[in-house]
């Protein structure tokens, strides 16, 4: 009876181990789902994922843009799908912004997901139509307070990492913004270019490929410190408003349930991507940092961030309609 029990057990461990080995088993592509349009940081970081995943894993990779709602039909769409790690969502800060930014969610944020990994992280940057008289932070903010409530700020979301940042600068500097939410990176450039916007606050990807020809101007960074990608851009906090600080940032999760070596492969292999040299020349070329967690260390910054920005949604009394 012994020998049985043992037996089991190896097999049992056996079947583990082969289900880690590969997160699909049956030639499926592995469906990467960004709840943004193309061409913006979270769809620039997936497709600069998405080759050196594919050899680790042995599978094809499917990039899956779901944009809308904030991110939330994208995000339902791997809360809805099976647990079997072939649904992967490539999430940002609106994740957890949206519990307390929105009365009821097709899912529950805490329960229905699951962290893989935090992929990369990078600050914002305030970018202003050319047109626009003002050349530095000092400028727009006096600039603001003589127009009140005429100059128009776009983000890539109704209420996420670029929200946050904003809303933030705008209660700092005590000034009067109408806020243009787009659905995603991609349009809120096309709209600031056109002119239709007078600024943005976006990741360094959507403004820095148009500063060198200065059809944007750059005016300030909100991290603590300067950005690799624009190290000539000066930071909010250097700019009168000290110890201003507001990053964004990109992870990875599975639905509920999914098995934990599956889980652990993921985050292992998410680690090891981020250190290749050219994975990491594509993240510094749009102003990202690579920055790996384990599953439980990004569960729990999830947590960790989903009280700090639910603070900050309270505080201004921010809404998703």
């Amino acid at each position: 009876m012994k020998r049985i029990h043992l037996f089991v057990r190896m097999v049992g461990f056996a079947l583990l181990c082969m289900s880690a080995g590969a997160i699909a088993q049956d030639g499926r592509p592995l469906r990467v789902v960004v709840p943004f349009p193309p061409g913006g940081a979270v769809d620039t970081l997936a497709r600069a994922l998405s080759a050196p995943l594919s050899r680790a894993l042995g599978q094809n990779m499917v990039i899956d843009n779901r944009p809308g709602a904030n991110t939330v039909i994208g995000t339902d769409v791997v809360a809805r799908a099976p647990a079997d790690g072939n649904s992967l969502l490539l999430m940002a800060t609106s994740f957890t912004v949206n519990p307390s930014a929105q009365a009821r969610l097709p899912y529950d944020s805490l329960t229905d997901l699951v962290g893989v990994s935090r992929v990369a992280y990078n600050p914002l940057i305030i970018c202003v139509h050319p047109s626009l008289p003002a050349h530095s932070v000092k400028e727009l903010v006096a600039l603001a307070r003589a127009r009140p409530r005429e100059l128009t700020w776009g983000v890539a979301s109704i209420l996420g990492g670029g929200r946050i940042a904003g809303e933030l600068f705008r209660e700092t500097a005590n000034i009067e913004l109408i806020n243009v939410p787009y659905g995603g990176g991609g349009p809120a450039t096309v709209a600031l270019l056109g002119g239709h916007t007078s600024m943005m606050v976006a990741n360094v990807l959507e403004c820095s490929p148009y500063l060198p020809s200065g059809r944007m101007r750059a005016i300030a960074v909100t991290s603590l410190a300067r950005s690799a990608a624009v190290p000539k851009v000066p930071t909010v906090a250097e700019s009168g408003y000290p110890g201003f600080d507001a990053t964004n940032w990109f992870g990875a999760m599975f639905r509920s349930g999914t098995a934990k070596p599956l889980i652990d492969r993921m985050s292992v292999e998410i680690g090891r991507a981020l250190q290749l040299p050219e994975v990491n020349d594509a993240l510094a070329r749009v102003g990202l940092t690579a920055g790996a967690m384990t599953p439980a260390e990004f569960d729990t910054f999830i947590r960790s961030e989903m009280q700090k920005n639910g603070r900050i949604v309270r505080s201004l009394k921010l809404k998703v309609e």
